[in-house]
């Protein structure tokens, strides 16, 4: 049997990793500039994290939601804590996708209608719902398709005041990335941010912040929405939640109540997944790494303003993404190549950074140094 070839892939075989370093069958070595789409939130192979996973693994890694889970409630205590968010109620899953899809579900149960409001360039899952409110007919399918999304332009408040003003007593939520990830690194301003609040309070929507990228303290905020100094009232998560592991939950307001099977998983929130977000926290929380990445975040952005032929840079904390001219256009394939320094992308000409927010000095000023280099030797290169 093959695999279905549904991703193009560096020829590239990781065998070991550590904080924001990986190794090769070769034993070449990598600095992880991308995390593994912002998914290594504390850094590789943690010590904590490891010894979190490996003795809950020696008590009991799984039992299903049928029973008591203490490890779901000390998990809940310690997400609002670090949030910041203590009345919310919180629902866990497998994905950022699933995290969408049922924060979209919960909408649409709450206010009982079906429009849903979304935003140009957005992404936020493949499932039906999240992938139907996802701005890319390509990964579409026509069992997906619905006239239920309404896609806006980012940050146009004049766009969305009109369509609330048309439909607001059809529309159950509006969901927005803080910073689009996929879509290249757009920040959602936080004037936009606050009349999607005000919007939503006035036509009785509900505001749901999709952080599944931009959260878990990525920006140098616990989400990314929280710049804009107004809550929503769902937010969703996954990726740097886990550090790896797969999990995923969504923050629900306590004025949302819940009712019995109108959400439901069998995966979700399972012994070892809440052991892993659990590590998570505590490392964020004693290591201030909410801190450390607005610190280096700014660093990063300041020199990337500096350097030749970059255009366009932009991002909060440690989600950063940058515009790439046709001269450079080389510039990730010899990032990887050349300075094995891996690095994200996003079309047609955009390159991201989301490296684990434990990014240290060491590791920033290489990485500074190394694309300084590589810009130089692509604009010195002769018939560029």
């Amino acid at each position: 049997m093959k695999l279905f070839d549904v991703y193009p892939i560096n020829d590239i075989t990781i065998v070991r990793a550590r904080g924001s370093h990986v190794w090769d069958d070769q034993d070449r070595e990598y600095l992880d500039m991308y995390g593994g789409h912002a998914v290594i939130s504390i850094g590789h192979t943690h010590p904590h994290y490891v010894q979190r996973i490996t003795e809950q693994l020696n008590r009991v890694g799984f039992y299903s939601n049928s029973i008591r889970i203490p490890l779901q409630e000390e998990l809940a205590e310690k997400l609002g804590q670090v949030s910041g968010k203590t009345d919310y109620q919180l629902f866990l899953c497998n994905s950022g996708a699933e995290a969408n899809e049922n924060a979209l579900k919960l909408a649409s149960f709450h206010t009982g209608r079906s429009k849903v409001v979304a935003f140009r360039k957005a992404f936020h899952g493949r499932t039906s719902l999240a992938v139907a409110a996802t701005d890319n007919p390509n990964i579409v399918a026509p069992v997906n398709r619905t006239e239920n999304i309404i896609f806006l332009p980012l940050n146009d408040e004049q766009a969305l005041e009109d369509c609330f003003r048309a439909q607001g007593d059809q529309i159950a939520a509006v969901i927005i990335e803080g910073i689009q990830g996929v879509g290249g690194i757009h920040i959602a301003t936080d004037d936009f941010l606050r009349s999607i609040r005000r919007l939503c309070d006035q036509f009785g929507s509900v505001y749901i912040a999709d952080s599944v990228q931009c959260g878990y303290g990525r920006s140098g905020q616990f989400f990314s929405h929280d710049f804009a100094g107004v809550p929503a009232d769902i937010y969703s998560m996954a990726k740097g939640m886990g550090n790896g592991f797969p999990v995923g939950g969504i923050m629900i307001a306590p004025h949302l109540p819940p009712k019995h099977f109108m959400l439901g998983t069998t995966f979700g929130g399972n012994h070892l997944a809440c052991a892993a977000a659990l590590a998570v926290l505590e490392v964020m929380d004693s290591e201030k790494l909410m801190d450390n990445a607005g610190q280096k975040g700014a660093l990063i952005m300041q020199a990337l303003r500096e350097m030749p032929g970059l255009q366009n840079v932009r991002g909060r904390g440690l989600m950063i993404g940058f515009d790439v001219p046709e001269t450079l256009k080389s510039l990730k394939k010899d990032l990887l190549q050349k300075g094995r320094i891996f690095t994200g992308e996003a079309k047609p000409n955009v390159i991201r950074l989301l490296p684990s927010l434990a990014l240290n000095e060491e590791d920033t000023t290489h990485f500074l140094d190394t694309l300084r280099q590589q810009i130089s030797e692509i604009l010195n290169t002769p018939n560029n």
